[in-house]
């Protein structure tokens, strides 16, 4: 059953063999495991995925097929797993982290508002920053590892229950 839904709801290969950030991979696309659906390249997969996905960098989707492509995970389900963080979802998981970074490092959250500008940037990483990056790192490992420990486990029971499936369509 997961590979069947990986299957439908993963993006075309050729598009993303094609897709001019990727061309900077060369030939290391053709690696046709990179391409497979199966519970250690799906788990794979997640773990990378989850965890660009919690980094505020730009071009999460290359740094993801980067590291992908190093474990052999799934490309483009880690890819597909970076728009997590879209534009839409981005400012509250983004403020979460922050809060957890708060909490990590031990200093009181502030407040702040958001401006689109360098100035506020540029004082924003002195003040909320640390915070926030350690935020970020922390949540990235812990969905990462979740994601994979959850995508095995759920494999393997549904590939269990389906053998158990078939030896009583057989007895």
């Amino acid at each position: 059953m997961p590979k069947k839904l990986f299957q439908r709801v993963m993006p075309d290969h050729q598009k993303i063999k094609n897709n001019k950030h990727l061309k900077i991979f060369g030939a290391l696309l053709h690696n046709a495991n990179l391409w497979h659906l199966n519970r250690r390249s799906v788990s794979k997969a997640f773990a990378v995925g989850l965890f660009f996905a919690f980094m505020p960098v730009p071009f999460q989707m290359v740094l993801a097929a980067g590291f992908a492509i190093i474990v052999h995970a799934n490309l483009p389900l880690s890819i597909a797993l970076c728009w997590i963080t879209n534009p839409l979802t981005m400012p509250a998981i983004f403020y979460f982290c922050y809060v957890v970074g708060t909490w990590v490092v031990g200093v009181p959250a502030r407040k702040f508002a958001f401006e689109a500008s360098w100035q506020w940037l540029v004082e924003s990483v002195s003040t909320i920053g640390p915070a926030f990056i350690v935020g970020c790192g922390v949540l990235g490992v812990i969905f990462s590892i979740l994601g994979y420990l959850t995508i095995n486990t759920i494999w393997r029971f549904s590939v269990t229950k389906e053998w158990k499936k078939r030896q009583a369509r057989r007895s």
